[in-house]
């Protein structure tokens, strides 16, 4: 069962990639749950708190339509962002997308 789960994950990223819209994809200097961030940076555990402890948050982020024009690639995580974001400092519900295909 294990086994099979596996074998469907690819095929459900890329699915996830092929769905999201261009205004929703960007390029982030990392990716970390809401526990990560809010270990390091405990003051914002009264913002997320609402939020899952799972959820992927993409910090330091520009919408990857501007790095495209400015005729650079994504050398960071590029990933789909299809929540809210903070000007661009910390996106959330975000999912690694592989934006080659």
């Amino acid at each position: 069962m294990f086994a099979r789960v596996l074998a469907l994950l690819p095929l459900a990223l890329l699915a996830s990639a092929q769905s999201c819209s261009s205004e929703n994809q960007y390029c982030c200097n990392s990716v970390q749950t809401v526990n990560q961030v809010t270990q390091i940076l405990p003051g914002l555990s009264t913002i997320f708190a609402n939020v899952g402890a799972n959820v992927p948050l993409g910090l330091v982020c520009s919408p990857l339509s501007v790095v495209a024009v400015a005729g650079n690639s994504c050398s960071q995580q590029t990933v789909c962002c299809e929540n809210n974001n903070f000007n661009g400092l910390i996106n959330v519900g975000c999912t690694p997308i592989n934006a080659n295909l």
